[in-house]
């Protein structure tokens, strides 16, 4: 491992949660293994060949049920025995313009700097999307371990205590197979959605979740831009404003169904 760090680097725990991800994780793993100190692996339940796949390479593999988001990464990040850590999703690709700049940033800056921000280029329909919702898509990726904890549900992530940095080279993004990939996904991601909303007393009406939908689109579309990136622009903004509908319509849905129970329950016995 760490074929072009020198010892004045300081060694990079690299993790990763996984499940069927036997499309991807292959590249993945070739892109990290080389160049971290250790690379740790949560597995949810695989049944595909993820799990072969990760122990042909040199390989910490573990396995959680999956507990959440926000659980799941900090369980895999408390993995971890090195002070720097860096989590790359299954289906990302770390090129080595971004090793290069993580390796210098840390020795020319030390611990003066707790975490980095770094951007991810999304690859979809046979091109690099460049506009649109999708655009920019950075978050803190490479802490200090000590400073750092995962927050949030859903859209977890990590917030670190101290001065954050940001660097300029991207991770490379792979996110679906195809159209009934991403469409499987965004059924997930609303039933998610749906299910914390409820849990906090949201409600929705046809009026807010149409105008929520349509603004979504109007935004990502054209203020945006992603109507430069052609037909994937286009169909990235229409899955955008789809989630939208899809994650309140399930939550009114939600929320009609629990209305007959509350009414059950008011009535008193004979």
């Amino acid at each position: 491992m760490k074929s072009n760090m020198d010892k004045s680097t300081p060694p990079i725990s690299v993790y990763i949660l996984t499940f069927n991800n036997e499309r991807t994780i292959r590249g993945c793993l070739e892109s990290v293994v080389p160049h971290a100190d250790e690379v740790v692996v949560l597995d949810s339940g695989s049944t595909d060949q993820t799990l072969p796949i990760c122990e042909s390479f040199s390989v910490k593999v573990y396995h959680q049920d999956w507990a959440g988001f926000r659980r799941q990464y900090q369980k895999a990040a408390d993995l971890t025995r090195n002070l720097w850590v860096m989590f790359v999703d299954a289906d990302e690709v770390v090129p080595e313009a971004l090793w290069d700049e993580i390796f210098s940033a840390l020795v020319q800056n030390g611990g003066g700097i707790h975490g980095y921000l770094i951007s991810r280029r999304n690859y979809y329909m046979g091109r690099w999307i460049r506009h649109g919702g999708w655009v920019p898509d950075r978050e803190i990726r490479l802490y200090q371990r000590d400073k750092g904890k995962w927050e949030g549900d859903l859209h977890a992530k990590v917030v670190v205590k101290g001065p954050v940095a940001e660097l300029k080279e991207p991770y490379r993004h792979f996110p679906y197979r195809n159209i009934s990939g991403q469409i499987a996904t965004i059924d997930h991601y609303s039933d998610v959605a749906a299910s914390d909303m409820f849990h906090t007393g949201r409600k929705a009406g046809a009026t807010h979740v149409f105008f929520r939908a349509f603004f979504r689109f109007f935004k990502e579309y054209f203020l945006k831009k992603g109507f430069l990136d052609g037909f994937p622009g286009l169909y990235i903004a229409s899955a955008s404003a789809f989630y939208v509908l899809t994650k309140y319509a399930k939550l009114w849905e939600l929320n009609r169904d629990r209305e007959p129970k509350e009414k059950e329950s008011r009535e008193e016995p004979l």
